[in-house]
């Protein structure tokens, strides 16, 4: 299977994005699949949330060129998360700068779809993006980079309406630079079906994007708990609702992404149009 690309991304912050992009990078990666987790937020939080120490690879990866030489420079900041199959090229707060960089050389909207490729060619099987919670260059490339795009949203109405700004988005991408990848899906985080707002955020995404709105991830203090500890959910309490929550995520993506089934996905969604 060629390497897939997949974008977490929202404009909003405190959606989950991070817990998402991990979790599913450490759920694939269990499965025996080649993950490499690419943390594109200036915050830097992927490494940290593994237990590891923030460093400026992300920064690397998008201000470095194509050269045999730059390249070997970015793999130098591809490093091992101490868990099997799992990789990571961390980021600090220097990814803003290459942000700045990107915008002034006014860089092509493929551009970290180029700088990825030579690491996508030498053997993993997703590549994972964790984005940051505003546009401003970076995350419109990395959604343009990915094959595919899953927005979490907390089940509130500020989340929700980060979520119409994020496929407007998209939309634009497909229609006015050619991208060829599509949105597997909305991720309603922070569920708490006790709540009238969950309920309602729930059916206004449902409303407006129909069975693209994936199974949702329940408020669970445990998930703040792993981030604190250095740990992911499977490590902390593989039994626990959260866990099994997100390998439903996990086992989503690893069905869509089966050559056959992604093939059909993705006609699906040109069609949608």
């Amino acid at each position: 299977m060629a390497a897939k690309a997949i974008c977490i991304t929202n404009q909003k912050g405190g959606v989950g994005k991070t817990t998402t992009a991990i979790s599913l990078a450490h759920g694939l990666a269990m499965k025996g699949k080649q993950v490499l987790l690419i943390d594109l937020d200036p915050q830097g939080q992927a490494a940290v949330t593994l237990g590891m120490t923030q460093e400026p690879g992300a920064y690397w990866l998008l201000a470095a060129g194509q050269t045999p030489q730059e390249q070997k420079m970015v793999r130098q900041w591809l490093r091992e998360t101490g868990r099997a199959n799992l990789f990571i090229i961390p980021g600090n707060q220097m990814t803003m700068t290459a942000q700045t960089i990107i915008n002034a050389e006014n860089r092509s909207v493929s551009c970290i779809r180029k700088a990825i490729e030579p690491l996508m060619r030498s053997g993993p099987d997703y590549v994972i993006f964790d984005t940051a919670p505003s546009v401003g260059g970076i995350q419109e490339r990395a959604i343009w980079a990915s094959d595919l795009v899953i927005i979490p949203s907390a089940t509130d109405y500020l989340s929700t309406d980060g979520v119409r700004k994020v496929s407007e988005t998209i939309l634009t991408l497909k229609n006015e630079r050619n991208w060829g990848g599509a949105l597997l899906g909305i991720l309603p985080t922070l569920y708490d079906e006790q709540t009238r707002e969950s309920k309602a955020a729930i059916a206004d995404l449902t409303s407006g994007f129909g069975d693209r709105v994936l199974s949702p991830i329940h408020r669970a203090t445990i998930l703040r708990e792993c981030a604190a500890e250095g740990q992911t959910i499977y490590e902390k309490d593989p039994g626990s609702r959260a866990s099994i929550e997100y390998q439903l995520l996990v086992n989503k993506v690893l069905k869509l992404t089966c050559p056959q089934e992604l093939v059909q996905f993705l006609s699906g969604s040109r069609d949608d149009r």
